[in-house]
């Protein structure tokens, strides 16, 4: 499932990100977040998050994921793709404790 009527899956939107200038996706390690192609590390408090995709897996588990939208306080834009229930990025250690010191603020009339 999608937030968007037009869009259901996450390869769609993920298609879709780049034109609207979202196209670098963060990763998360020990120090914090960077954006692809980036230096820049951004801890939690400095980013936030604008829109939240959620798509479930009703065939497939494997298809639970979840797209978050983000912001930088420099204007940085991209996003953060992951897979939540079974499929969750266990691997990461850093990961829960980061995605849950970013700030929601949702950007109303928003779509992709």
């Amino acid at each position: 499932m999608s937030t968007s009527k037009s869009m259901t899956t996450y390869s769609q939107v993920l298609n879709v990100l780049p034109s609207k200038g979202y196209g670098e996706e963060l990763r998360i390690n020990r120090a914090g977040g960077r954006f692809e192609h980036s230096e820049k590390i951004f801890q939690p408090e400095h980013l936030k998050i604008v829109k939240t995709y959620r798509f479930e897996g009703e065939s497939d588990p494997s298809d639970m994921a979840v797209i978050y939208l983000l912001h930088g306080e420099d204007g940085e834009k991209g996003f953060l793709l992951n897979a939540y229930g079974t499929y969750s990025d266990e691997d990461n250690q850093y990961y829960d404790e980061f995605i849950k010191g970013v700030p929601v603020e949702e950007l109303e009339g928003f779509d992709l």
